[in-house]
């Protein structure tokens, strides 16, 4: 097919075990998931449904990337998160039927400018600007579900130039990965190459350029990024 101009390359996640690559179609992200951070950023961490937002497919970075200090923020934060990849179409599932439809799990970092996601909360706007800028969705080596026995009680952690920020357990999510798996696909039709990051712990902090920042699931492989 030609094209009016050069598209841009397809986003992808290398795979743990094989030289193939997960492309990625979107980037879902789930806000509020664990009690503590809900606490942390002034809400009520009461099981309310869950919400979404989204970011785009290309602010995928990988593992050992050196990112810019991103444009328009003085107040940079990590959040460290377990990303679900979708590797079946999932339109109005169970919870119970979650898992047939993830192909992997990966450590992922949902870079916010609070500033700006401040600026929109008080307006009332979309969280665009504060979250789906460029290089925004860094996300580590996805390891397939088959070689992950249990990822519902993994410690999860964050540590920024060797100092430790945040550290919790994949078990205090308030909504589980099957269930917000099965939320999300009564609102979207789910399709291979999804990516959803599940919700960040408590402890999310500022970055600054130069910091080194490193992240890890038990039994994920890590993530590790640089700040220019």
């Amino acid at each position: 097919m030609d094209y009016v101009i050069e598209p841009q390359p397809l986003p992808s996640v290398a795979v743990k075990g094989t030289d193939s690559r997960f492309p990625v179609r979107r980037i879902f992200c789930v806000g509020r998931n664990y009690a503590e951070h809900t606490r942390e950023m002034g809400g009520d961490p009461d099981r309310e449904p869950p919400f979404f937002f989204t970011k785009p497919a290309d602010a995928v970075v990988p593992s050992e990337s050196t990112i810019l200090f991103p444009k328009a923020t003085k107040d940079l934060h990590h959040e460290m998160e377990l990303v679900v990849a979708i590797g079946k179409k999932a339109d109005e599932i169970s919870a119970d039927q979650a898992n047939e439809h993830i192909f992997g799990y990966a450590a992922g970092i949902d870079l916010t400018r609070r500033d700006l996601q401040q600026i929109a909360k008080d307006k009332r706007r979309p969280w665009d600007s504060g979250k789906a800028f460029d290089q925004s969705a860094p996300c580590g080596m996805i390891t397939p579900a088959t070689n992950v026995p249990e990822i519902g009680n993994a410690l999860i952690w964050l540590a920024v130039n060797g100092e430790t920020r945040q550290s919790a357990s994949i078990a205090d999510l308030i909504w589980s990965v099957s269930e917000v798996v099965a939320f999300l696909s009564q609102e979207f039709i789910l399709m291979s190459g999804d990516l959803i990051f599940t919700g960040t712990p408590a402890g999310v902090g500022p970055l600054v350029s130069g910091d080194k920042v490193t992240g890890h699931i038990d039994g994920l492989e890590s993530i590790e990024i640089s700040l220019l």
